[in-house]
This record gives structure tokens, sequence and C-alpha cells, in this order.
């Protein structure tokens, strides 16, 4: 990376950063990577100093004591049951307890590194490239065998999002590129012209994660395209020397921003604004946290995400980030919003205290909004998202900072009650992605099911939730591929867009036989 010994933590470094209260002011990015890496692996050394001797170096177990890889965990595989166990031990068969040896965030420290080394994750590479494993013969689940099918090859490394339209072609966005078209054949279109300006801002990584801004994000048909054509387009938009912040420190600075168009002849043309905050709110921060999905209420509303851009107004009412937002269909602010009538509140706000959002979507049946998150080090979740709600970043996470210290910064007095919690947590963190809420003809016995993708995992679940609580979990496909989008086509056939260092592609899941139903 150019110039990476001596940059400091400002622009490149500030998605990482943000979760840490013990960054240092100066401090360069070979310095923090270093103490993060160092705390991480110190649990390590404390595991093989005090637990290896029962269960093995490897975790593989030994006469002594239970293997903790390859097996489920006797007290449960979730990160709770892995710190009680610590904590309480074993005293009757030789255990001891590490409370009276260790404090809470040491002990959660420790089970974080047991379930990340289950999992075979390295939190200091955020986007390793394994390329895409796309299995040739049917893969078997609880109630299909489901055939994986690579349908589109030869996109950019860095997409986006896919949508569906009525007529069985496709959108795909790659974030750095801009738009296209793929025909029902497969056969993917030029760049539409005339779309919102995006940038590639070339080798701006840390410990493999793109640190660039001015991208562009999701895109959706509107829920009556087939009649009036509108088409949205999320994306990040991108100015120099426009405000205080950029002026200040001499870098560009963005804010997610909402379109609407129509596509002609190849064109992009009608180009209406829905959504923009006022440009003293965009932010130098990298668009790797800064959400960008849009879900429709087809009564006439549409949400849209925005993630942390900058990380110290999350909390604050005032300003656009960290934020789920409600607009009609045009960009009129809806009048039952939560915050309208607050002169102290963005009146677009549906929900704040959110961190990374990466997928959003609205379950007609139920007039329910969800959304997928990502946590720090460990705590992605899914969330259902009420409208007021405060979901807590960055004073609450069930996950912690990569430093290993407590997620508590602008406490204040905010109380834990005050926090909606998720309704699922996923921990240790599997960068959990897009989701569908399913519907569909393909997979009827997953009916209402979320289909849940990640990216640092590489693999797809099938999550059912039922009256807010989550009550069974199924791993559909391991380690395909990092999982940008998942949709789903008029047939109930679901499609996975695949990002890679490689390229990226669409692949296509059918059921092959019917096992049970």
């Amino acid at each position: 990376m150019a110039n990476r010994a001596s940059a400091t933590l400002s622009f490149v470094t500030m998605f990482l950063v943000c979760t840490s209260t013990a960054a240092n002011q100066g401090e360069t990015i070979e310095e923090y990577e270093a103490r993060v890496g160092a705390s991480m692996s110190d649990y390590g050394a404390v595991y093989n100093d005090n637990c290896a001797v029962c269960h093995g170096e490897g975790l593989q177990g030994t006469a002594q004591g239970t293997a903790l890889m390859g097996v489920p965990l006797r007290q449960g595989n979730a990160i709770h049951d892995v710190v009680r166990s610590i904590a309480e031990g074993k005293p009757d068969k030789g255990m001891p307890a590490w409370a009276e040896t260790f404090n809470e965030e040491e002990i959660k420290s420790l089970a974080l590194w047991i379930l990340e080394s289950r999992e075979g994750t390295d939190y200091m590479n955020f986007f390793p490239s394994k390329g895409v494993a796309i299995p040739q013969l049917p893969v078997r689940s609880e109630h299909y065998r489901i055939s994986v099918e690579p349908l589109v090859t030869g996109l950019d490394s860095s997409p986006y999002s896919i949508a569906v339209l009525p007529g069985g072609e496709m959108l795909v966005t790659e974030k750095k590129r801009g738009l296209r078209v793929i025909a029902t054949d497969g056969t993917v279109s030029e760049l539409i012209k005339g779309t919102p300006t995006v940038y590639d801002d070339g080798d701006r990584y840390i410990t493999g994660l793109d640190a660039g801004i001015g991208w562009l994000f999701d895109v959706a048909p509107h829920p009556a395209y087939a009649d009036n054509g509108w088409i949205y387009l999320h994306y990040s938009a991108r100015c120099e020397a426009c405000n205080r912040v950029s002026r200040q420190a001499r870098e560009a600075v963005s804010m997610n921003t909402l379109v609407r168009g129509r596509i002609v002849d190849g064109a992009w043309v009608d180009q209406e604004m829905i959504w923009q905050p006022d440009i003293e709110s965009f932010s130098s921060f990298p668009d790797a946290s800064a959400g960008g999905r849009i879900a429709f209420d087809p009564e006439g509303f549409v949400f849209i995400s925005v993630g942390m851009k900058n990380w110290d107004t999350i909390q604050n009412l005032k300003r656009p980030d960290g934020k789920i937002h409600r607009l009609h269909f045009d960009g009129r602010v809806p009048t039952d919003n939560p915050f309208v009538d607050n002169p102290e509140a963005t009146s677009t706000i549906w929900s704040y205290g959110h961190r990374s959002p990466q997928g959003l979507e609205f379950d007609p049946g139920t007039r329910r909004l969800w959304g997928t998150e990502h946590g720090p080090r460990g705590g992605d979740e899914i969330n259902l998202l009420r409208p007021g709600r405060n979901y807590g970043w960055p004073s609450f996470s069930k996950g912690q900072n990569y430093d290993g210290t407590v997620v508590d910064r602008f406490r204040g007095e905010l109380e834990l009650s005050d926090i909606e919690q998720p309704v699922v947590d996923l921990t240790p963190s599997p960068a959990v992605s897009s989701f569908v809420i399913y519907q569909g003809t393909a997979f009827p016995a997953w009916q209402g099911d979320f289909i849940v993708a990640t990216l640092k995992a590489r693999d797809l679940y099938r999550i059912k939730v039922k009256d807010g609580q989550l009550v069974h979990k199924e791993m559909l496909i391991e380690n395909l591929a990092r999982i940008r989008d998942i949709e789903i086509g008029s047939a109930g056939e679901i499609y996975l867009l695949l990002e890679d260092r490689t390229g990226g592609q669409i692949a296509r899941l059918t059921p092959a036989v019917i096992v049970d139903q």
C-alpha cells in the first residue's frame, strides 16, 4: 500500500478505530494492527497456558479433557454458553472456575478465541481471497437437495446488488463501476450510461478491507415497475472541498443518497432525487460500513439503511448516519414517522444506533421490517426494526472491540433496557450480509424463513423465527464464496451474488430432489 508506513489513523483506518475505545491518537496503521493482532493472539497464549493441557493445543481434546473442535460443545455452542462454562468450570471434574482468575472481559475474549478457532476465523484479514467453490453435486439440506448452478461470470470483483425484473432480466451493481443489465440468456450489458458517478480509489486497503468512498450500492425496481419503469439506486455521493470536514482534512467526503430513474436504450434517464442529507453531514469515513440497502413497503414507503459514516454521531438524531430512514416512494416524509414532530431529530429516521447494516427486507405478510448488521468482533445481528427504537451502537453490543475491550462508547445516560436487542445474535461473527424472507414455490418448506448470506464465513443459512424468537438455524451451503447479495426469482429460485478477487459471479439455487416435506 502506498505510503502505508507513515499513514496515521484517519480516513483509511476509521473503520477499525471506531470499534476500539483504546485507539491511540497518532498511531500508525501498522502500530494499530500490531496491537490489535497481539491482543487477539494473547488469548491463544492464555488458552495454551491454562487450557491446552486438558483440551489439547489444537482443541482436539486429551485423556483429561473433552475436544473443543469438530464436535458440539457439551455446554452449548453459543457465546454465552462458552463464557458460562469457562467462568463456572467443572470443579468436580478437575476444571477450575476461571472466574476466580480472569475478569469478565478476559473470559469473553477467551471464549471468542475458542469459537473463532472452531470456525477458522482470522480477524486480521477481512477479505481473504479463497476463490469461488461451486459444488459439483447437489448439496443436501434438511428438506432438499440443492442444485448450485453458476449462471453469470466475469463481473467486477466488487459487486454489491442484484435485482430480478418481471421479465426475468437482472440488474447488477458493481460498486466502483456502475450498473449493468443481465439478459435472460446471461449476457451482461455494458455499463448503463448516465448513472451517478462512482469512484475507484485503487489500493486503499487495511487488513484486506476496501477503504474507498463514492460507491454504488443497492438497486431495486419499484413495486409497480411493470407499470412505471422506476428503478431506485442507493449510492454514496462524493465531493471535495465541499464542507468543513473536507476542506480541513483536504480529503474527499461522501454520504448515502437515494435516487430513482429509468433505463431507456442503455441509458439512465428521468433521474429524480429521493433523499440526500445536508452536505455538512458528508464524511471521509470509508463506505465499507455505509449500509446502502433499499426495501419497499408496497403500500407506498421506501426504507434505506445508512451505516456509520461519522462514528461519533450515530446516537445523534440530528445526523443521518447509523440510521434506517423511511420515505414515501417520491421522497416525501411520511407524517407518521416516529420523529417527524421532534425538532431535534431528522424527520426521515425510522430507527437508529446501527453500526453497519448489510441487509434490509420488508415482510408484507407481517408488515415488519427486518435488517442484518455487522457487529465488531462478535455481535453480528438479525434485527426486527421497530419505529423509533435504538439499536445501541456504539454504546452496547453482544460483541466486543477488536482489542478485547467492552463496547461502551458514549453510553452516557443510556441503559441496556433502552436498547432493542437482536432477535438473532451471530457470534462469532460470520460477517452477515444480505438476506431474503423466502416466498416462492421452488422451496415451499422454507416459506417465511430467512435465507441469510455471509461474507467472511462464506456460508448460506436458513433461519426460522417465530413470535420474534429464533427457533431453528440450518447451514444450507458451507464455504461457497463471499455472498454479497441474495434475491428470489419469479419461480422461487434463489440467486446469489458472489464476490472474489478473481471476479464476481451469480449463482442460481434450485431444488434437485425433495428429501422430505
